[in-house]
């Protein structure tokens, strides 16, 4: 076998082994998230979300599924990715230093009851944990999702869902499709409302 080629089952194997962990322990603790989400994004709550590098792809990649849909057409929520919002990210940095970029958006948006999901593979990222300790101390609910156990991350949140691979890429990848069946259990948790029409009328003509 060709080391690429080797190379790839490998990497098939990884994930094929944290799809199997993520089957038998993840599966009932995202369904509980799910309902979560469904009590406090309707009544108006906001989920916030943030990663650094190929994690913050991730948290913008849920936010994205939830304001915009994930399969079936329903009510867009309030869901901010953090680390996108690039001029706040910038000042806060260039201000307050890289340790408080999300932190203090976290204060700003966060109101309690909320919810902030924190993503990283390594589960030491200093600017995650510091918005995990504010968002402690305003009352939202702070939900990780992480690579390999014990990590600080793990410790500092309420809840956490952790994939136990040595893989950076696998870790990734399993938390996308973690991502995915936490928006497919929200979608299926019950009704969501009217759906926001196509088109909105921008002129009394189109309205008539």
């Amino acid at each position: 076998m060709s080391h690429p080629l080797e190379s790839a089952h490998q990497h098939c194997q990884s994930l094929h082994e944290a799809l199997r962990e993520l089957r038998h322990n993840g599966l009932p603790q995202l369904a509980r998230w799910a309902s979560r989400l469904h009590e406090v994004l309707p009544l108006g709550g906001r989920l916030l979300a943030a990663g650094n590098g190929g994690s913050a792809a991730q948290a913008q990649h849920l936010t994205s599924e939830l304001v915009g849909r994930y399969r079936q057409d329903r009510p867009p929520y309030s869901a901010v990715a953090l680390h996108a919002e690039t001029s706040a990210v910038t000042a806060i940095g260039n201000d307050y230093g890289f340790d408080q970029v999300f932190a203090r958006q976290v204060a700003a948006h966060g109101r309690p009851g909320d919810i902030l999901v924190l993503l990283s593979t390594s589960g030491r990222s200093a600017n995650l944990l510091a918005a995990a300790e504010t968002a402690a101390r305003a009352g939202l609910r702070v939900w990780a999702m992480t690579g390999r156990r014990p990590n600080p991350l793990a410790d500092a949140a309420d809840e956490a869902l952790c994939i136990a691979s040595d893989s950076t890429a696998t870790v990734q990848e399993a938390h996308l499709i973690a991502l995915h069946i936490l928006c497919e259990n929200f979608d299926a948790a019950g009704p969501h409302g009217p759906v926001v029409p196509d088109r909105i009328p921008v002129n009394l003509e189109d309205a008539t």
